[in-house]
């Protein structure tokens, strides 16, 4: 037992003096080194190249795009921001209809305003009909991180619901 790994120990140090570091049968040879090249026409546009462009082309089995099924929650209720060291969070709660609603999001409005930064407070309720219930229990929160480039140039901050609207301002 001690002979063969004294053999394997002494093979595998004979091995790696051997000039491994240059031969075709090691993996980190299989590439020269890297050198200047110019890029395309279509790098050079303002698009991200690693990530995947949009194409309206869909093939024969791809699944057609979700409806989109959420709607503006009733009233916004708060609304706090919070800093952090990368940016802030803004918390905000809402009153729904009835019960059951889910999916919660704060999606960023359609309309833009120079130094708002607009949210629309949507959820998707259940196909079922469901009771009203309490207020406490139609309650629903959700929150959304912002980093200091996303706040750059915001004033407000403002979050909409169908029948309300809330807002923060920068002091």
């Amino acid at each position: 037992m001690h002979k063969a790994l004294a053999i394997t120990l002494a093979s595998a140090l004979v091995l790696a003096g051997c000039g491994w570091k240059d031969s075709r049968i090691n993996p980190t040879n299989w590439f020269g080194k890297s050198s200047a090249a110019e890029t395309s026409a279509a790098v050079q546009a303002n698009t991200n190249p690693l990530l995947p462009q949009e194409s309206n082309a869909r093939g024969i089995f791809a699944k057609k795009p979700p409806k989109d099924k959420s709607v503006l929650i009733s009233q916004v209720s708060e609304l706090q921001i919070e800093r952090t060291n990368s940016g802030a969070i803004i918390r905000a709660a809402g009153i729904a209809d009835r019960q059951g609603a889910f999916d919660v999001e704060l999606r960023r409005s359609d309309v833009e305003e120079e130094g708002v930064l607009a949210y629309d407070f949507r959820v998707v309720y259940p196909e079922v009909s469901t009771l009203a219930g309490s207020e406490f229990s139609r309650t629903v929160n959700v929150a959304r991180t912002l980093s200091h480039q996303d706040l750059e140039g915001i004033r407000t901050v403002r979050v909409n619901g169908a029948q309300n609207a809330r807002e923060s301002r920068r002091r």
